[in-house]
Order: C-alpha cells, then structure tokens, then sequence
C-alpha cells in the first residue's frame, strides 16, 4: 500500500505522520463531570496501550 508523503506533528510529544509508527488513539465515552470514571477510563486505556485520548 502506498501511503501519502506528511509532516510530522506532535500531540503532547507523540509524533504523528512523517513515516512514524501509527499511535493508538481512542475516545472517552464517560460524562467529564465524572472525574472518578473518566480517570478510571483513561487509567485502563493508558494499560491497553492507548497513546492518545480525546
């Protein structure tokens, strides 16, 4: 597979584009007023590897 020629940018220090290595990203899906679950979430994303949240 081809694969179109990018820059490089950074999302708080992960490299994205230019021939780096795909991060794994993922979104929350807690309500952000629930802080203790909204943690928990990112805390389990964080161990599956998860390099990016939005």
């Amino acid at each position: 597979m081809n694969r179109k020629i990018t820059k490089t940018i950074r999302v708080r220090g992960v490299p994205i584009g230019g021939g780096n290595p795909i991060p794994v990203q993922s979104m929350t899906n807690t309500h952000t007023d629930d802080v203790a679950a909204t943690l928990a979430q990112l805390r389990r994303l964080e161990a599956a590897g998860c390099e990016i949240v939005r």
